[in-house]
């Protein structure tokens, strides 16, 4: 029996328990019911919702213009698929810095209108606020640190972080606080490898690696990348698993093919 027909649903506790016996952690996102049930089905550990679906279903240039209202609707979405995997879910741009109470009812809405399992932030420091009051109301917290795409007019650019000394110190600060604050896991993207490895074995809780080596607990993708449906995009730590893009592109073309020349429909698919 493969194993993940063995474990009925995903929660916390079983990645926590997944690290302390060095099972990776396989996590890969999901906007929408159709592609949530195929990645489900295929025994994913983790579903994140992320606000990348600024990026590849609404098709902005950043994360920064999707709102709260459309993470709820992609999030319910998934999770009406959703028979074993943990479901997080973005917190969009606006919707939880600078002001924790605006955080809090962020967050209460996406779990009570969405049905999500839990919320993922981006920051350290400077969110612990935040982090604090939503974690009060019960609700699980995924950190996120290194390259946070919600900050790139700050940063400038999507270049690896945490290259230097300073700012290395400042992320292994920020990972342990993060734990400490109560954060059940931490994403860490586009770091150095040697700097997540060094987050991955100091933290007790799991650390999900996006470009950031082979020495942490787990991995993610964003699923259009790995899937070949995206072409644009073509960072160092991407593996393609499939070409689906071109699959797709050859049965449009086909399709058009077929009806221009009255092969479609034929009598057989006709009533």
């Amino acid at each position: 029996m493969s194993q993940h027909k063995e474990v009925k649903l995903v929660t916390t506790h079983q990645l926590l328990a997944m690290k302390r016996r060095g099972e990776k952690i396989a996590m890969l996102t999901a906007y929408d019911f159709s592609m949530a049930t195929l990645l489900d089905g295929a025994g994913i550990d983790v579903l994140l919702v992320g606000d990348s679906a600024s990026n590849v279903m609404a098709g902005h240039e950043t994360t920064l213009p999707i709102t709260l209202d459309q993470m709820i609707y992609h999030a319910s979405s998934v999770v009406r698929a959703v028979k074993r995997a943990f479901v997080v879910v973005d917190m969009p741009f606006g919707s939880y810095q600078g002001n924790s109470s605006e955080a809090l009812r962020s967050a209460i809405r996406i779990m009570k209108e969405s049905g999500g399992h839990g919320v993922k932030l981006e920051g350290g420091a400077e969110i612990r606020e935040s982090i604090t009051r939503i974690l009060t109301a019960g609700i699980p917290v995924m950190g996120h640190l290194g390259l946070t795409p919600q900050s790139i007019y700050k940063f400038g650019t999507y270049t690896v972080r945490a290259k230097e000394e300073s700012e290395a110190q400042k992320l292994l600060e920020d990972a342990q606080l993060l734990q400490e604050l109560g954060c059940f896991a931490l994403v860490l993207e586009k770091i150095p490898s040697a700097l997540a490895k060094q987050v991955a074995e100091k933290l007790t809780i799991p650390v999900i690696g996006i470009g950031a080596g082979p020495d942490v607990d787990g991995q993610v993708l964003v699923v259009h990348d790995m899937l070949g449906i995206t072409k644009e995009f073509k960072p160092r730590f991407l593996r393609r698993y499939a070409e689906i893009g071109d699959v797709m592109h050859d049965a449009v073309e086909r399709y058009i093919q077929d009806v221009k020349t009255r092969d479609f429909p034929s009598s057989e698919e006709a009533y």
